[in-house]
């Protein structure tokens, strides 16, 4: 990381996120949003459906997004807005890393940031951003 989140410059990169998302995150998450679809928590029928694995909940990713930028940035901000685009699936086990770096810094205290999330070499969340007012 770079620079200080309470004075944030265009460049600076905020700390990866990372986490392995497990049977138990899914089922987490499953709960807290009523989301109770077989292909997040179901590992036989995600095979039947094509995945060796059960699929990490899309919005799951936003979460995560959403964590990274409020956990960066300093006490009393608020997120004002977050856009993500899924480009690929998530399975069960997968250890992702949410980056990112600070694209703008505004007069109002507004600071727009791209995000993306990976896993291994590939980019699975992306194009991705957020604002969050200082």
């Amino acid at each position: 990381m770079t620079g200080d989140p309470a004075r944030p410059a265009v460049g600076d990169r905020l700390p990866d996120l990372v986490r392995t998302l497990g049977p138990a995150d899914l089922m987490a998450y499953g709960a807290a949003t009523w989301d109770w679809h077989r292909l997040h928590h179901d590992a036989e029928w995600a095979r039947s459906a094509g995945f060796d694995r059960p699929v990490v909940d899309g919005q799951m990713l936003g979460a995560l997004l959403a964590q990274h930028v409020i956990g960066w940035a300093p006490p009393g901000a608020r997120l004002t807005r977050l856009h993500f685009r899924n480009r690929a699936p998530v399975l069960s086990g997968s250890t992702v890393v949410c980056a990112g770096t600070v694209a703008a810094v505004g007069a109002d205290g507004s600071v727009t940031i791209d995000l993306e999330i990976r896993v291994d070499d590939r980019v699975v969340v992306g194009p991705a951003g957020a604002v969050v007012l200082l």
